[in-house]
């Protein structure tokens, strides 16, 4: 078996690799397909809810609440969170509107079949013949296919930076409008806290206090060793030479 059957999933896994379980399914979906096992049925579902729950994460806030009300959430309810999020059921063209639709379908058609002959979620007839290569295949296409589709429209969409859990990199034109825009001022009071003053357009401040350890070792560590290094030298005296007397 071939593992050209899902990049966009290698593309989405690669994109969010600071999610453990994110990485854990991928590593079994590879692991099942390598095997020829039709457990790789139950990881291609799972992969799709599991990307679904991502996008959803991102969006949900508890003033536009996104995550499914169901006790047990299905495939499609977390598919449906995720279009939800992304919005693009706003979207009016009726030619698009009809794709978001086969999506839908095509999960409904991936859960059946997990649920019919996926081996891992639910105990099976012990006699029960398995499915051919093909089966397999069309399982993890098709999981392939929909968690494409919305890792490419999650791209596409405007993030909210104040819950967002991705890197800084991911706001480049908002990080280019406040770095041309906003100053920067440091100021250290008589206790010795460091306050970073912010000069806003219009002239208002934003002030944020915060030790100097800390926003170093937050922003780079190889630069907090350094001033822990430098600091502790100060600690330590420098050894004076012996005097006349103590030399004789």
């Amino acid at each position: 078996m071939t593992m050209d059957w899902f990049p966009g999933i290698r593309e989405a896994c690669n994109h969010w690799r600071d999610a453990p379980m994110l990485q854990q399914n991928l590593e079994a979906l590879e692991q099942t397909l390598d095997q020829n096992n039709d457990a790789c049925i139950d990881c291609a579902k799972t992969m799709v809810e599991v990307v679904c729950r991502v996008i959803v994460e991102s969006f949900h806030t508890p003033l536009t609440p996104l995550k499914p009300v169901q006790e047990t959430p299905s495939l499609s309810d977390w598919l449906s969170a995720a279009v939800r999020a992304l919005k693009l059921g706003d979207i009016r063209d009726e030619k698009f509107k009809k794709l978001v639709s086969s999506h839908h379908k095509l999960a409904g058609a991936l859960n059946d079949l997990r649920n019919q002959a996926g081996p891992a979620s639910h105990g099976k007839d012990p006699y029960l013949e398995r499915l051919a290569i093909h089966h397999r295949r069309s399982a993890v296409l098709a999981a392939d296919a929909i968690v494409a589709f919305l890792h490419k429209a999650y791209l596409d969409a405007q993030l909210d930076p104040s819950s967002s859990r991705e890197p800084w990199a991911r706001f480049a034109d908002d990080n280019a409008l406040i770095d041309a825009h906003v100053g920067l001022m440091v100021e250290t009071d008589d206790e010795g806290l460091t306050s970073l003053r912010f000069m806003l357009p219009g002239g208002d401040v934003l002030s944020l206090s915060i030790e100097v350890s800390r926003l170093l070792y937050e922003l780079d560590r190889v630069a907090y060793v350094e001033a822990l290094n430098a600091a502790r030298g100060i600690l330590i005296p420098a050894e004076e030479p012996p005097t006349e007397e103590e030399g004789e």
